[in-house]
């Protein structure tokens, strides 16, 4: 989620009462979710800890053992016992940076952001380990530690340079997701308007590099038909690391079902998201009645601050926001298990990386998980489903990619680069 996503859903976060405590889950229930996770590392597809790093903690990785870090103005999501309590097996760390930067700047910013998931693996040893591989998501579970790697958010972080995107992958980074929130130099986002109808020649290429090199081709964030043609230049499985199902929530982050029934012949994955912006199709629609709401009232009070705070105000306590509970992320597991089949849904929370108190009472944190598993259980999933989903499905996919990519071991690396912009016309 990019800066100005997060304040404008910020304010909104003021509004939304501190979701009650979930029910406890039996013990019958717990013990066969401990049974399950045991034998299968949940895997979650995305975590902004490095951002949250990186913007308010001065770069500095102390803090996350327990509770929330006195640094960070708003409750942090995650931390190293959290983690334990909510029986994470591996997780993927997003190395984002804004999409406003570019060139050479980007490539320094992605490496900073990096160099925390590394130093953040290093401050806690008894509890991280970087892993590189499928086994060693495993190997790493079996240890009773969390397996962890990267996942950089946005193609404009390799600055168009397929050196740049092979370091990234060298330095630990297992996926890439194509664009952020914006339209790139190659690729069209889900929230900006379209360049290229989907992928540009060099995306097609940047794709082919990915899955020569074995780095996941992450779609969250980029438009239908940017999905559609990557899954069709792809010959490794794609994931959507942190997406959910837009049959039931209309927003264009969401993956549609014309995508989500491509899925079985690709073999990917979609890793559900926590944020209820993505979940809740009424509180979408409340939350662009708020953003109306405040631009009106910043044109009708230009310069009196004071006439807009006491109107807004008002507004909210007129209107608040609906409420969504953890069944809703059920919802959407099942649609899309529904649609694309059981072998082709994940968890992707996207913890850290949105408002603390827009996510269903107790999946606001790394310790929910077994809350979901439980809701799940209540709906008759099997444990093979609920193993699947967890990490086996992920695991999968890594798994495909690593065989491609060795399928691929004579191709020579990609020298593409980007096309040089037309020329300003004379005015």
């Amino acid at each position: 989620m990019d800066m100005k996503t997060r304040l404008l859903a910020a304010a909104a976060a003021l509004l939304v009462a501190t979701p009650a405590l979930a029910q406890p889950i039996p013990a019958p229930v717990q013990k066969r979710i401990d049974r399950i996770l045991k034998r299968t590392p949940l895997i979650d597809g995305h975590n902004d800890v490095p951002e949250q790093i990186r913007e308010n903690w001065k770069m500095s990785v102390e803090g996350l053992a327990s509770g929330s870090d006195k640094r960070q103005p708003n409750p942090m999501m995650t931390d190293m016992a959290r983690l334990h309590e909510g029986r994470v097996g591996g997780q993927f760390w997003s190395v984002y940076i804004d999409a406003s930067v570019h060139g050479d700047e980007a490539i320094r910013q992605t490496l900073e952001q990096i160099d925390i998931v590394t130093r953040l693996v290093k401050a806690y040893p008894n509890d991280l380990e970087l892993a590189s591989t499928a086994a060693d998501f495993e190997r790493i579970h079996r240890k009773g530690k969390i397996a962890s790697v990267m996942g950089v958010e946005g193609g404009h972080q390799m600055g168009g340079s397929m050196a740049a995107l092979r370091q990234f992958y060298r330095l630990g980074a297992r996926y890439m997701t194509l664009t952020h929130f914006a339209t790139n130099d190659w690729a069209d986002s889900a929230t900006d308007d379209p360049k290229y109808g989907g992928l540009s020649p060099f995306g097609v290429e940047v794709v082919k590099e990915m899955n020569r090199i074995g780095m996941l081709v992450d779609l969250a964030h980029v438009s239908p038909d940017t999905m559609k043609d990557a899954i069709e230049a792809s010959k490794a499985p794609v994931i959507f690391s942190h997406s959910n199902a837009r049959a039931l929530e209309d927003h264009p982050r969401n993956v549609p079902d014309d995508v989500l029934a491509l899925l079985p012949a690709n073999g990917g994955v979609v890793m559900v998201n926590f944020y209820t912006g993505y979940l809740s199709e009424p509180f979408r629609q409340w939350n662009a009645m708020r953003a109306g709401e405040e631009a009106k009232l910043k044109s009708l009070f230009t310069g009196q601050p004071d006439k807009r705070t006491a109107a807004m105000d008002a507004w909210d306590k007129a209107n608040p926001p609906p409420k969504a509970e953890i069944g809703i992320i059920a919802d959407h597991i099942e649609h899309i298990a529904k649609v694309a089949g059981d072998d082709h849904v994940g968890l992707g929370g996207d913890l850290d990386g949105i408002p603390y108190d827009q996510s269903p009472p107790g999946m606001n944190s790394v310790s929910g998980y077994p809350l979901l598993f439980a809701e799940l259980i209540r709906r008759g999933w099997s444990d093979k489903d609920l193993a699947k989903l967890a990490g086996g499905n992920i695991l999968r996919v890594l798994r495909r990619a690593e065989e491609v990519s060795a399928s691929m071991k004579d191709v020579p690396p990609s020298l593409a680069t980007l096309p040089a912009p037309a020329p300003a016309k004379p005015e």
